[in-house]
């Protein structure tokens, strides 16, 4: 029993994984499973529907279908050794939201870690990162912020209540951070993931009293099944491509948030901005290829 509870340190631990379909989500939900945890997979695409609002980035991937959904995400997290349970949510409709928590709190009485991970941006590439802020189209306003850092607070304010009333727990976000540079060549993207930092050091200040921890995690650059895709290449076979030699797995973040959702001691961590690479080096984990990428720095 000892040495199984040290394989699997989150064992009883309930989580809810926004956005788990695939890239980031699907990452840090499969790591949760592979720590014991129960993790409730939210998102839009199941197998049976995709999410529809992709069209533009599937062309520009030349994809053809919708990787990955909340059904396999689940499956696969429960074959690594915890428990998956696919929901399928729009974040942005707050019934839907409610009535999420609501069920984690029916049927598990419990919720331990949050992870903030639907992001609305992708819905609105056009396949142009780089521009002055008057030639973005203002429609990636509105994914990033009304689909994004929205997303974020109204899955926290659902949440953050069952946080209070056992007096623990973990709200995380996954965001991006460069140690305070300006992200050149998106402004729309700079303020979102700027907003989000600052959501996470807010809701910190508020939920510390209660014994509740929240925090942002800054990824590097991931190799995401839209990543690949565009680089015409696959995770077996990423290595051949010298421009992706920076990049890092989903798994990697994964791996960081498993790690603070064990610690004890998160709440030293509490209302901070946490690159994965410092969080690796801190907790000993690597990325499922053996390395610790470095920090993607600008």
């Amino acid at each position: 029993m000892q040495d199984e509870e040290v394989k699997k340190p989150l064992t009883g631990r309930v989580a809810v994984v926004t956005g788990a379909s695939r890239g980031a989500g699907r990452g840090i939900a499969l790591e949760l499973g592979a720590a014991g945890a129960t993790v409730y997979v939210t998102g839009r695409s199941t197998r049976a529907q995709p999410a529809e609002s992709y069209g533009r980035i599937l062309g520009l991937s030349e994809l053809e279908a919708l990787p990955g959904s909340i059904d396999e995400t689940a499956d696969e997290l429960t074959r690594m050794g915890g428990h998956g349970i696919a929901v399928r949510c729009d974040h942005t409709q707050e019934d839907e939201v409610a009535s999420l928590f609501a069920r984690v709190q029916r049927e598990q009485g419990r919720l331990d870690l949050l992870v903030n991970n639907a992001w609305g941006g992708h819905e609105t590439f056009d396949g142009v990162f780089e521009a002055a802020f008057w030639e973005h189209p203002l429609s990636s306003w509105d994914s990033m912020f009304d689909r994004g850092v929205r997303n974020h607070l109204l899955a926290s304010r659902f949440a953050a209540p069952l946080m209070v009333a056992q007096k623990s727990g973990l709200i995380a976000i996954t965001s991006f951070w460069d140690r305070g540079k300006y992200l050149r060549g998106n402004l729309f993207y700079d303020l979102a993931k700027s907003a989000m930092n600052r959501l996470a050091f807010g809701m910190a200040e508020e939920l510390r009293p209660h014994g509740v921890a929240s925090l942002a995690l800054s990824p590097g650059w991931m190799r995401t099944e839209f990543v690949l895709a565009g680089h015409k290449t696959d995770e077996a076979h990423w290595h051949e491509r010298p421009a992706l030699a920076r990049t890092e797995s989903p798994r990697y973040l994964g791996r960081a948030v498993a790690a603070l959702a064990g610690d004890a001691g998160v709440m030293q961590k509490s209302g901070g901005v946490h690159r994965v690479a410092d969080l690796a080096r801190e907790y000993g984990f690597t990325d499922i290829d053996g390395r610790q990428p470095e920090a993607f720095e600008l």
